[in-house]
């Protein structure tokens, strides 16, 4: 990933969203808000192209890509309970909307082209979704640039006429954060900061008047702190912090995002408390009954606690919890409603499923929840670091793997296992999860979706449990880290969310397929 210092709550626990898929709604909701700001609300057209040999060519209507990037040109949040409406609504508005597939010779699978009209001008915008929500602005009218989408960002045009002013303008940001980026002739000054840049922005508007400027606001829950004192970075120097001041996993994940973030550790657990709320009530949601035309599976969640209450299913303890919370929240996700990508939306039933379901059947209160999250997260951050949430990347050991592990971490903390527990109960759950390829059944992120979360929560409580009772997890955390990068890298491009292998490319997975889209067209 493109951050060196991932954010618990912006690259692995969230974001808190609606739709079917992060890396493809949420993301590119992210990327249609940046959007809708560089053209400062003003859109009369959007051109979206997409290479053919991506994994968008195949999936941008099916996994909510569309409904994403229409829902942030609109500047919608990732919540909006209209989401799925969002096309209809856009083009109501007078917006046409065009999607084409091309070569284009993309290296990232989820690289989205826009060229977007309004107001009399054109510009052009490449970005990526680089999983589980996360993205990052690559160009704007061809000019290479980087946002990331959590720092408020001022952008001042300059074409080849306006370079003699380029020394007045630098004179007026000496004291911020700034950056030249350029090409051909055309260079977009760019200023950076934690806070809106409105006084800078009305003084070089007096002074410049000519010049487009634009303000991008931030995408991400947490921005960047500049220059962030992190207690410790990589994962040798937060076992050696940890043991040196005898804090357990969900403290020294407290206290990494209060310094990522600018937060107090209040803030951090509060927040997490918040999340916490967000996956109960996903549970509870779907356990009642959830209803969405375009999805291949129905409501069975609700029959599931029906039998396990009637003592109808064999007695499997609390993994029958587990598996009850899975399936319901991932009914939840696939209805549109409210989730928390965990650190995928593909995945978010494992870690709830995991930690809440075991929480209740323990017997334990909020705190401990937030505290099993909480190291979760910070698991999370190392897997971010060295390897990908991203399916596209690599496979669904990415999503649904990355979870378990997250998961057995969390899982560990609820039973009051030590920080070395902790973390040798996601290495083992890691390595059980390689190979895992991602294969969606008519291009939905249902099927075999559901199993997979079931089965990475079952790994995880399997892990967490040969933890606590001595088994050896053998290979050291950050070394199962670089070996699941390779790993993922390595699965055939058709195994790794294209639509292209496995289930996907199945008679039954085709026939799906086109019964969904006639009756999405009817």
């Amino acid at each position: 990933m493109s951050n060196l210092h991932p954010s618990i709550f912006n690259d692995v626990i969230g974001p808190v969203m609606r739709g079917p898929s992060s890396s493809h709604c949420a993301a590119a909701l992210r990327i249609g808000l940046i959007a809708r700001d560089l053209m400062a609300g003003c859109i009369d057209r959007v051109l979206v192209e997409c290479d053919a040999q991506g994994s968008l060519a195949t999936t941008f209507d099916a996994q909510g890509s569309g409904i994403g990037l229409w829902g942030g040109l609109l500047g919608w949040d990732a919540t909006n309970d209209q989401l799925a409406e969002s096309g209809k609504v856009l083009h109501a508005a007078g917006v046409t909307t065009e999607v084409r597939i091309g070569e284009f010779g993309d290296s990232h699978p989820n690289t989205y082209r826009l060229t977007l009209q309004g107001g009399g001008e054109t510009r052009k915008l490449v970005a990526l979704s680089t999983g589980g929500g996360m993205i990052e602005v690559l160009s704007i009218d061809n000019v290479p640039i980087t946002i990331l989408g959590d720092q408020h960002e001022s952008l001042i045009f300059l074409n080849q006429r306006d370079l003699g002013v380029l020394p007045l303008l630098e004179n007026h940001l000496t004291d911020e954060k700034h950056q030249l980026n350029s090409h051909a002739g055309f260079t977009i000054v760019q200023v950076q900061g934690k806070a809106d840049a409105a006084t800078l922005l009305t003084s070089l508007r007096e002074q410049f008047e000519h010049l487009p400027v634009r303000t991008i606001k931030p995408v991400m829950p947490v921005l960047a702190m500049e220059e962030a004192q992190l207690p410790f970075l990589g994962y040798q120097e937060m076992l050696a912090y940890g043991e040196q001041h005898s804090l357990d996993l969900w403290e020294l994940a407290t206290k990494y995002e209060s310094a990522r973030g600018g937060l107090a550790e209040s803030e951090v657990f509060e927040k997490m408390r918040e999340i916490a709320g967000v996956m109960r009530r996903a549970i509870d949601a779907g356990v009642a009954g959830t209803e969405y035309d375009d999805r291949i599976l129905g409501w069975q969640s609700g029959k599931y606690k029906e039998l396990l209450a009637q003592g109808l299913l064999l007695d499997a303890g609390v993994l029958n919890q587990i598996i009850l919370a899975v399936t319901a929240t991932m009914e939840s996700k696939s209805s549109m409603g409210m989730v928390v990508a965990a650190p995928t939306a593909g995945s978010c039933g494992v870690l709830p499923g995991c930690c809440l379901a075991t929480a209740d059947f323990l017997g334990v209160g909020e705190d401990d929840v937030v505290k099993a999250l909480l190291a979760a997260g910070m698991i999370g951050v190392f897997i971010a670091r060295q390897a990908t949430f991203s399916a596209e990347i690599g496979g669904c050991q990415a999503e649904c793997g990355s979870a378990s592990g997250m998961s057995a971490a969390g899982l560990v903390t609820l039973a009051g296992g030590s920080l070395k527990q902790t973390i040798a109960a996601a290495s083992m759950a890691l390595q059980s999860s390689f190979g895992m390829i991602c294969d969606p059944i008519a291009n939905r992120v249902e099927a075999p979706c559901l199993g997979k979360n079931v089965m990475a929560a079952a790994n995880a409580l399997s892990a967490a449990n040969m933890t606590l009772a001595g088994f050896d997890h053998l290979i050291p955390f950050d070394e199962v880290l670089v070996a699941m990068d390779q790993v993922g890298k390595s699965l055939p491009h058709s195994l790794r969310c294209t639509g292209l292998g496995g289930l996907s490319i199945t008679a039954t997975s085709r026939a799906i397929e086109e019964n969904l889209k006639q009756k999405k067209n009817a």
